[in-house]
């Protein structure tokens, strides 16, 4: 029998953590492209953070993209800038399928540990978190247009891989940006909230309790007193700062462990149902067919 939680897959977007360590690419050419597809791959995306650049670009369909405290309606043609330290996930919408390209990067594949203007006054700065840079750009955004020329020329480029490609694909990326610039807060001018980053801060602490204990007992009271709140305040805190209620997202969580579990291991509905956390197997059959509209048994076969 296999520990779900050792099971080791190709890359962290198939097995999203809540703080991603894993390099995605060569450190020689710190960028990389992963299709993605909910609810094919995956079932959800939970709120997590990298010290990377994510651009999660909608190609087809539908769904929901947080970055922050704030959730979209993701459709196609869709942006999402997701700088460092910033939360962010995804979920599907039932019987709706979402596909996307996760587009990975560090900022220092752009030049950001360079002694020079460019790093000093823009790179520096993004990701220190001294400019905040348009999260969303829709169809309807002035930049719409510039930046997914530059997406689509750099993936185009990908695909081909001419020589020289890389080149290309770099210097689009730093189009991008200095489109985005345009569009940039300095919170030296214009300071950040301290009550939205202490937030931040109480919410990583929370999602990297969820992602080390999820197969334990948790309780509300236990997680509340780690942020300094009562319970009834807590709740209430999380939901503001999630859109979802702690119960629901910690059974959301478990349900999507759980059918990665499906997928990847052989183990027996009971040791998965056990593995993530229910202790009552009828209870968590009942809690994954509302969630998948099917039986962990059928979206094992499904899935096979």
């Amino acid at each position: 029998m296999k520990n779900l939680k050792n099971i080791e897959n190709t890359t962290l977007i198939k097995n999203p953590a809540y703080q991603e360590t894993k390099r995605h690419s060569d450190t020689m050419f710190a960028f990389n492209v992963y299709p993605c597809t909910i609810p094919a791959d995956f079932t959800f995306v939970p709120l997590h953070w990298q010290d990377s650049v994510e651009i999660i670009y909608i190609k087809r369909g539908s769904g929901t993209v947080q970055v922050d405290f704030t959730t979209y309606t993701a459709k196609e043609g869709d942006i999402f800038l997701v700088l460092p330290g910033h939360l962010h996930g995804l979920r599907g919408i039932l019987q709706k399928r979402m596909e996307y390209e996760n587009i990975i990067f560090d900022m220092n594949f752009l030049g950001s540990d360079n002694v020079d203007l460019c790093s000093q006054k823009y790179l520096q700065p993004v990701m220190n978190g001294k400019i905040q840079l348009p999260a969303y750009i829709g169809r309807e955004h002035d930049m719409y247009n510039p930046v997914s020329l530059c997406l689509d020329a750099s993936d185009h480029l990908c695909s081909l891989r001419p020589n020289g490609y890389e080149l290309g694909v770099k210097g689009y990326l730093m189009i991008l940006f200095s489109i985005l610039m345009q569009a940039g807060v300095d919170h030296a001018a214009n300071p950040v909230n301290a009550m939205d980053q202490k937030n931040v801060q109480k919410l990583k602490a929370v999602l990297s309790r969820i992602e080390s204990d999820y197969d334990k007992k948790l309780t509300v009271r236990d997680i509340a007193e780690e942020c300094g709140y009562s319970a009834s305040h807590f709740m209430r805190w999380f939901k503001e700062v999630t859109g979802t209620g702690f119960s629901g997202y910690l059974i959301e969580y478990r349900l999507g462990r759980a059918a990665q579990a499906l997928r990847n291991t052989d183990d027996s509905i009971l040791e998965i149902a056990e593995q993530t956390g229910f202790d009552n197997l009828s209870n968590f059959n009942r809690l994954f067919k509302k969630r998948f509209e099917m039986t962990p048994s059928q979206f094992r076969k499904q899935v096979f």
